[in-house]
């Protein structure tokens, strides 16, 4: 049978470890076979991660791309070159870092 980590965290009310849950219920006689990640999303987003818009200028060679700061609270701010028209300074954006993969719903991966 295989039952879902969420689904029992509901009934313990507090987080704990898979690992550890594990380790629970085959000491108190409920076998468990093993641990399996499951993905709603295909490479469950990562590598992707939250940053903030700190400046946007106009793309010197372009009109309709922008060329922004965004702070992704990993060193100093990283240069992002946008297509977006309504980007602005202050927004929450998503980033994904150059190396992230990206799956699409169709066809192949983004890298």
């Amino acid at each position: 049978m295989t039952i879902s980590y969420k689904w029992l965290m509901d009934y313990f009310g507090e987080a704990i470890e898979p690992k550890k849950l594990m380790s629970i219920l085959n000491s108190i006689g409920l076998e468990v076979e093993g641990i399996e990640a499951f993905q709603e999303i295909k490479g469950n987003l990562a590598g992707l991660t939250v940053g903030e818009v700190l400046t946007v200028t106009k793309h010197p060679n372009a009109d309709k791309l922008s060329v922004t700061e965004v702070n992704i609270g990993q060193g100093a701010p990283i240069q992002i070159v946008c297509g977006a028209p309504n980007v602005a300074a202050g927004q929450k954006v998503i980033v994904a870092p150059v190396g992230t993969t990206i799956y699409p719903t169709s066809g192949e991966p983004l890298t």
